[in-house]
């Protein structure tokens, strides 16, 4: 029987102010905590906090019970989650708490979940098998544009692994296999018992029925989910099984980059062959896999009898896994009319940034979206309204979504309505989005040039889906010109688009080098700051431990409005705009 990823309608609604939600996977491996924020008007979300704790639970513990060292560490990782929430003042009906296989089997869980409930006050959800596989395909599905696709999807755990057969939000078949990373390390793998691994591994698989229904069902995609799985992908694509484990070869990467996360059986296979014949504590393995080292070898052949026998010859890597799902769900619960499918083209910017971004600058790039986007109330004038919008910001991302709104209200109020020429649109927000995420995934080979290379990859291999070429072109040149030399009138690669175009990509670059300056500055925290306005002009200093002000950043009221005459009104000036 079918089951309906939808849950029942609500007309509970969110207060405006905020939009961010959080879901923490209690897993048999680690932790995890994810904030993000989401746009009530989209329904899309990015990730502002990605955090991990290897708790390890039953580590410690021969039987199926949770011993007191790991409840001691599962406590400990859990309140620090619940104060990280709490500064972020995430509402406690945005957020849930799950809990996987080892809290599962765990034959003394009433008494692990009373002692959190009674330490810490959290309600948690332990999940049964199909409910966290169904999670895993909905969290799938908001990194894949695959909603209307036979998708089977794999996440291997530290406990177990999940298998969906899912097509259009439904979940077609759905089962939680006793096939871990952790479990299978300890069982197998620190004795040396490769091939009697593979044979337990084939016998479950045989006798769980997952072999007749991928046979009933069919698959027109295969997708994997979990650390794990990003791990291998990650270790083919950098070469580990040839010994280029590392980013020198710029060009060899830039072509497997292309890709776009995924990899062959084939290629699965050169891997396990070289983990295999490695030394149990090979620090090269160590230094490529890290804590996740000890468990790879246990993952990596998991994983190869699971392709061999389900016939599958290319997995597709999501980015996404339960943690996504669970959010996706409380969005649906909160805002009314949530579309799983929808933005997939969105999906592909997210999935191109994320590929070349590492955590840090993911996180630089998405974080503004836990800002609200709303234009900060304000009684001066307009252009003070405009910069209070952005030094309150204070993120590359999210400034450039409130310099955005800040323009479009002073196109609204008719200030000098005759000379305005072009007016911004929620595409244009976009295509603004999309820039500050991907500006600097060209620093992977290195910062100098960087915003070349973001161009170069952006413009290549076809990765923003459902975009045209004209608004693939105007996205990167965005990336490209976040930086040094202001773009011309006469710029070459603007050949092909109209007058009104060319000027609206002006107010759009400057909005971006706005952004990218204004970003230097994100380690600053909103309540330490103070915005005035003086006859020297507008003021944003920061609050040292004394309380004493330290001046951060000064436009003067000539300054600003000649910079936004200067773009807005296509007035020629030989200064250059923000040239970091």
């Amino acid at each position: 029987m079918a089951i309906n990823l939808q849950p029942p309608a609500t007309t509970t609604a969110p207060s405006s102010a905020n939009n961010l939600f959080a879901a923490v996977d209690m897993g048999t491996n680690s932790f995890k905590l994810l904030i993000v924020h989401a746009d009530p008007a989209t329904g899309r979300f990015l990730a502002l906090d990605r955090l991990k704790s290897p708790v390890l639970l039953g580590r410690d513990s021969p039987s199926a019970s949770i011993c007191a060292p790991s409840q001691l560490r599962a406590a400990e990782a859990l309140r620090h989650f619940q104060q990280i929430l709490h500064l972020r003042r995430v509402p406690p009906s945005h957020s849930r708490f799950v809990a996987t296989s080892a809290v599962r089997e765990a034959s003394n869980q009433s008494s692990f979940l009373r002692h959190i409930f009674e330490t810490l006050g959290l309600q948690i959800d332990v999940l049964s098998g199909q409910e966290e596989a169904r999670l895993i395909y909905l969290g799938i599905l908001q990194f894949h544009p695959v909603h209307d696709s036979t998708v089977l999807t794999i996440d291997i755990g530290g406990g177990s692994t999940e298998f969906v057969i899912g097509k259009k939000g439904n979940v077609l078949f759905a089962t939680s296999l006793k096939l871990g990373h952790v479990t299978l390390t300890q069982q197998f793998v620190n004795n040396n018992e490769i091939e009697a691994m593979r044979q337990h591994i084939r016998g479950v698989l045989k006798e769980s029925g997952l072999i007749e229904k991928v046979s009933e069902y069919g698959f027109d995609t295969a997708i994997g989910s979990s650390g794990t799985i990003r791990a291998i992908e990650k270790a083919v694509l950098f070469g580990y099984k040839r010994d280029l484990a590392n980013l020198g070869d710029g060009e060899e990467l830039f072509a497997g980059y292309r890709r776009d996360w995924r990899f062959s059986r084939e290629e699965l296979g050169g891997l396990v062959e070289k983990l295999c014949g490695e030394e149990e504590r090979d620090s090269r393995r160590e230094g490529f896999f890290k804590r996740r080292s000890e468990f790879i070898v246990a993952g990596a052949v998991l994983l190869e009898e699971i392709l061999g026998t389900l016939g599958v010859e290319e997995l597709e890597v999501s980015g996404y896994a339960l943690g996504e799902g669970v959010i996706a769900e409380k969005l649906a619960e909160v805002f009314d009319g949530y579309d799983w499918s929808a933005n997939a083209r969105w999906r592909s910017v997210v999935r191109l940034a994320t590929r070349f971004n590492n955590k840090k600058r993911m996180k630089t790039a998405a974080i503004c979206a836990g800002i609200a986007k709303v234009l900060v109330v304000s009684t001066f004038d307009w252009e003070l309204q405009i910069l209070c919008c952005c030094m309150k910001s204070l993120l590359a991302y999210s400034l450039m979504q409130e310099i955005f709104v800040g323009l479009r209200k002073l196109n609204e109020e008719s200030y000098d309505r005759k000379e305005l020429i072009v007016s911004l649109d929620d595409k244009d927000l976009e295509y603004l989005e999309a820039a500050c995420l991907l500006h600097s995934i060209g620093l992977f080979m290195g910062r100098k040039g960087y915003h070349k290379q973001s161009y170069h990859i952006i413009t290549n291999g076809n990765q923003l889906q459902g975009y045209d070429t004209k608004e693939v072109k105007l996205i990167a040149l965005l990336a490209r010109h976040h930086r040094k030399k202001f773009p011309k009138d006469d710029l070459l690669a603007l050949e092909g688009f109209t007058k009104e175009e060319k000027q609206k990509f002006r107010i759009l670059c400057v909005i971006v080098r706005l952004s990218a300056v204004i970003e230097q500055y994100q380690s600053l925290i909103i309540q330490e700051i103070e915005l005035s306005d003086s006859l020297e002009g507008y003021k944003l200093v920061r609050l040292n431990s004394g309380g004493m002000p330290h001046l951060v950043l000064l436009f003067s009221r000539q300054s600003f409005k000649t910079l936004i005459r200067m773009t807005y009104f296509n007035q020629k000036d030989n200064q250059e705009i923000f040239s970091p």
